[in-house]
């Protein structure tokens, strides 16, 4: 907590906030599942001792549950072995030791979370078990015509990167940088928007169809919705890099990742584009190692999405339970689909053998605390990450870690609000975030105001409702090296 800003925390006491409308609403329906998935796990269970300890876990989340609800004072965390308990429990100890619906938002949900990984850490049987991990494959599975789409759209674009046979080749230097910088921002914008990106927005390199790309309809209308747009100062950074760098120096992006199953498949994608494209020469990724925020990226996930596109014919055509609740039969997947997952596959598992895609899980990402903490509590992390040319921090939560979940004035330069990680810090960080908490930064002057007059938006109900939906995004950069 020292080393957090001296700022208020959006707080579950503020009905106001969504903090409020999260702890009240959103968790108790997400322990509901949690409760259901563990129930049917040790119905499933053949050996004794895996189902009585199945039912302890069931009961410790029904208790947690009921904590939550009837708003009791949050308890300290029981040991499990892992060194950051202590942690929690000094800090729940110096926040009072208070109830559920007054205290830091940031603080209670990552709680919530870790004393939910407790019930399985203290068993014998369960330890590695992820309770969303099938919540995680049905989102994915969910999203198969735009894994469909893109996976195609992705091989045509890296054949033609790596036999230089597209409109780059014969660009000038001018329409080549428009270009690549162009296929930069489309790569990221599909990572920005997830589920909701308009996979048309991916291109085949030809210059004339980027062009023709950049008045359409759907390109307009996701990019007015993103209220701060640095996308070119992060390409400029990577661009400057590539063409100073000595021949065969290493370049290395981050990424800090957020959700498991289709945004893991669209970082991925990102990935490939930034090594077949030479604006990086590898690329490490930042998963959790604990089951984290429903969906948060685990290493096994990684293994699973692969697993997918080597297996995808039986993946996709065997019905799921709510296909088999439903009498449906999945469509059959055609040959040429087929193919074309497997030639991802072959690609994305060729850059892993290769060295130039690194899984590198940290305890510190799932600490309790914001970013602010990071060159204290992490100092070996933190002189790693300076290592990168570019950090990328994907989506809500590591947006409200990176500002410490703090109530900033909306026009609060972003670089102010990630404190250490800014000006000065080593570190380049570029965060994609589509807003879905009540925190934001770096908004012109009036913009918040602008937004909150919108329907919906909150106006002067106190609430920032505009930032609660998903349907704004900010793309907020910051040269931490210059």
């Amino acid at each position: 907590m020292e080393y957090d800003p001296k700022i208020a925390q959006s707080s579950t006491g503020d009905k106001t906030s969504f903090g409020f409308v999260s702890a009240r609403d959103r968790w108790p329906i997400i322990l509901t599942g949690a409760i259901d998935d563990i129930y049917r796990a040790t119905s499933a269970a053949t050996e004794r001792e895996k189902q009585e300890e199945g039912k302890k876990i069931t009961r410790g989340l029904a208790e947690l549950k009921y904590e939550l609800q009837h708003n009791c004072r949050m308890t300290p965390l029981p040991d499990d072995g892992a060194a950051d308990i202590a942690a929690y429990n000094r800090e729940l100890e110096q926040r009072g030791n208070p109830q559920w619906f007054g205290v830091p938002w940031l603080y209670a949900e990552c709680y919530l979370y870790r004393r939910m990984r407790t019930l399985f850490a203290l068993s014998t049987h369960w330890k590695s078990y992820d309770v969303f991990s099938k919540q995680k494959m049905s989102t994915f599975r969910s999203s198969r015509n735009a894994v469909l789409e893109l996976a195609t759209r992705y091989n045509d674009l890296i054949q033609q990167l790596d036999s230089n046979q597209s409109a780059l080749a014969a660009a000038s230097d001018e329409d080549r940088y428009n270009v690549e910088q162009s296929l930069f921002v489309e790569m990221c914008e599909i990572c920005l928007w997830g589920n909701a990106t308009d996979l048309s927005l991916l291109t085949n390199l030809s210059y004339e169809d980027i062009q023709k790309l950049q008045g359409s309809k759907a390109r307009r209308a996701n990019e007015k919705n993103i209220i701060v747009n640095d996308f070119a100062a992060a390409f400029a950074c990577l661009k400057q890099a590539q063409k100073s760098a000595p021949a065969n120096a290493e370049r290395r992006v981050d990424i800090v990742l957020d959700n498991a199953g289709f945004e893991l498949f669209v970082d991925l994608v990102l990935a490939g584009y930034l090594l077949h494209s030479g604006l990086a020469t590898y690329v490490v990724f930042h998963p959790k190692n604990i089951p984290w925020f429903v969906s948060d990226v685990l290493p096994k996930d990684f293994s699973d999405l692969l697993n997918v596109l080597l297996t995808a014919k039986s993946f996709y055509e065997t019905p799921s339970e709510e296909d088999t609740a439903n009498d449906r039969t999945p469509p059959a997947l055609s040959a040429t689909d087929e193919a074309s997952l497997n030639q991802l596959f072959e690609d994305w598992s060729t850059l892993y053998a290769e060295g130039k895609l690194i899984l590198r899980p940290n305890a510190f990402w799932t600490e309790a605390g914001s970013y602010w903490r990071l060159p204290q509590t992490a100092p070996a992390l933190f002189a790693d990450l300076k290592e990168a040319e570019l950090v990328i921090y994907k989506g809500d939560l590591n947006y409200r870690k990176l500002t410490a979940d703090g109530v900033w004035d909306a026009a609060t330069p972003f670089h102010k609000a990630i404190g250490p990680l800014g000006k000065g810090s080593g570190l380049r960080t570029l965060a994609l975030r589509t807003c879905k908490a009540d925190v934001v930064v770096g908004l012109p002057e009036g913009e918040d105001e602008r937004l909150r007059g919108l329907e919906g938006g909150g106006g002067d109900s106190g609430c920032r409702k505009w930032a609660w939906s998903g349907k704004w995004a900010v793309v907020q950069f910051c040269d931490g090296k210059a």
